[in-house]
């Protein structure tokens, strides 16, 4: 009884999946049409991870002006300087670009902004909690092995789909993945969020979400075409996908309100790692349902001859 109050997905639901995929096709197409145009003409906003640069995290005792705080530290000639709120409205993090000139150059332009903090906060009222410096070189590497480490995995995924069912779904599952990270990246492009390593993380996390969508749809689809036999793709796609409605419903509405939590509540420094969980659990989903799947009609998972071919060899003997 307590289970039929709380269930938000009907019993024996049947709806068209299959025959709203042109639609969907549409948006995937909007999606990472738009994407590759952003990142064409904007690009990534590169965080200090990869680029290389200084991040001071100070603590103030009053309430910060930041308008004029920022018309001050960019009057230093130091480049595009920015700040951002963390936690609490006291707590700021300012990031410095990489300056020319080697580390001498960098702690140069670190001591000048601490004094430029001082005399903006007064003398005892600014605490430096924390200064890191990246050098381009760590930069130049960590964006390298980023790269390499999303290729393998989806590379490592797609083939652990191709083991454990056919060809077809390998293929299937490797366009899920493009499309969920294209995505995710035409985002960053788009709203120029700050790209650093939490988003990176991000967006495996995203990958491994979405690919266990992808089996979980997999399996009951490859349940279904044992089951019924002469049943046509189409509608096997759409049996399983309903199939598994009410799961989806559950996982990733819950972890969408977690994840929602986090970005109104965590503040600056996991905001990009939310934002990039939160629109990739989105897209995911829609790549489980209308990207992955639908390939398996187009790949010719079960050939229209196949079923034709049955109901011949079933109806010769009674021929006969």
């Amino acid at each position: 009884m307590i289970l039929k109050l709380i269930q938000l997905v009907p019993e024996n639901t049947k709806i068209d999946f299959f025959g709203h995929r042109f639609y969907a096709m549409f948006a995937s197409l909007v999606i990472i049409g738009g994407s590759l145009l952003c990142m064409g003409i904007k690009g990534l906003n590169f965080g200090i991870d990869f680029t290389g640069g200084t991040v001071i995290e100070i603590q103030v005792q009053a309430d910060p002006d930041l308008a004029r705080l920022r018309t001050d530290l960019n009057a230093l000639d130091l480049g595009d300087i920015s700040i951002q709120e963390f936690g609490e409205k006291r707590d700021l993090m300012i990031r410095l670009p990489q300056q020319e000139g080697g580390p001498e150059a960098q702690q140069a332009a670190i001591n000048t902004v601490q004094i430029s903090l001082t005399k903006h906060f007064g003398e005892g009222k600014v605490e430096f909690r924390r200064t890191e410096f990246v050098g381009p070189q760590v930069g130049e590497e960590l964006k390298k092995d980023g790269f390499f480490a999303v290729l393998f995995a989806i590379l490592a995924i797609m083939g652990y789909i191709w083991i454990r069912f056919e060809w077809q779904y390998g293929i299937g599952s490797l366009l899920a993945l493009i499309h969920d990270v294209v995505g995710i990246l035409g985002l960053f492009a788009l709203t120029q969020m700050h790209f650093d390593l939490s988003t990176l993380a991000a967006i495996l996390l995203v990958a491994g979400y979405s690919i266990n969508e992808t089996v979980i749809i997999f399996d009951r689809i490859r349940e279904n075409m044992r089951r019924f036999k002469k049943m046509p793709m189409p509608q096997i796609i759409n049996l399983s996908i309903n199939n598994t409605l009410p799961r989806t419903v559950m996982t990733s509405g819950s972890t969408i309100l977690a994840i929602l939590a986090l970005w109104l509540f965590g503040g600056e420094v996991i905001r990009s790692f939310t934002s990039a969980l939160f629109f990739g659990i989105l897209i995911g989903t829609h790549s489980s349902y209308f990207v992955s799947s639908q390939a398996l009609f187009y790949l010719k998972l079960r050939p229209d001859t196949a079923a034709k071919d049955e109901e011949a060899d079933e109806a010769a003997p009674s021929q006969a």
